[in-house]
């Protein structure tokens, strides 16, 4: 009897433990202690907390309506800038890993210079290369330069995702395509690229996260994304904390968003497949 009790027992802890409702209430009670060792720590300071001062400047009632707030603005630029570099990074991994694998010496040689230029300095002196060196020359203004700069140094990465994603499919499912009389082309779209995508989204979705954080630099070219916008109102207002917590916050709902996106999109080619 006792032995049945502690299996049912076990179970529903089981059960509670993988709920998503007990993820969500560690992190809730994770937020709450930081926010509450944080509060301690700033009485020391003689901080004084103005969190009623922050909605405005995310949304802001006026007489014409509900007003978005310069915090909102900025979000609005960051996805701009995230979304335009995301497909790009993409196809730019996507033709960098096919160029990688080709029988092409050039193709190889052009793919790894990309690769070794990109990963062995960092974003923020790319970012200053492009808009500084690259930007007058090509006529780019502070917009291109950031999405130019962000999507090459995305797409270096995604490509040693997607090439390992291609190279990990079995040297049978090649030469069944062959055997059918189908091109190379042919057998990476029908056959090869759909099997791939499933063992890359994870990953890629990992770099999609990095990217939107990452997009944090282009503050330093004078483009008024959500760090921007954050950096200028508070040299106006001084709410260092308040909205230092509440940009933190508005990045993390995009990222925690685009993570439950991409697992139900993984979940769903799963049934499919």
């Amino acid at each position: 009897m006792t032995d049945s009790r502690d299996t049912i027992h076990r179970g529903l802890w089981r059960k509670i433990h993988r709920s998503p409702l007990f993820d969500i209430t560690q992190f809730i009670l994770l937020i709450f202690l930081t926010l509450l060792f944080f509060a301690r720590g700033t009485e020391n300071l003689g901080y004084n907390w103005q969190w009623y001062l922050v909605p405005r400047y995310i949304f802001e009632m006026t007489e014409d309506g509900i007003q978005s707030g310069p915090l909102w603005q900025g979000l609005m630029i960051t996805f701009r800038i995230s979304a335009i570099s995301l497909v790009l990074s993409f196809a730019i991994g996507l033709v960098t890993a096919l160029f990688r694998l080709s029988h092409s010496f050039v193709a190889k040689t052009i793919a790894r210079v990309y690769l070794e230029l990109i990963r062995n300095t960092p974003l923020l002196i790319q970012l200053f290369f492009i808009y500084f060196v690259l930007g007058p020359v090509l006529g780019l203004s502070r917009f291109p330069s950031a999405v130019l700069a962000l999507s090459l140094f995305e797409g270096a990465y995604a490509s040693e995702i997607v090439r390992a994603g291609i190279v990990s499919i079995r040297r049978g499912q090649w030469e069944a395509a062959y055997s059918l009389g189908l091109s190379t082309f042919d057998t990476y779209k029908d056959i090869i690229l759909p099997q791939a995508v499933r063992r890359i989204l994870p990953p890629l979705t990992s770099q999609a996260i990095s990217l939107v954080k990452d997009s944090a630099l282009v503050s330093t070219i004078a483009i008024y994304d959500l760090t921007m916008q954050a950096q200028a109102v508070i040299a106006e207002t001084f709410l260092t904390f308040e909205l230092w917590f509440t940009v933190a916050g508005m990045y993390l709902v995009v990222t925690v968003t685009l993570s439950i996106i991409v697992n139900f999109m993984e979940n769903r080619l799963k049934v499919v497949t």
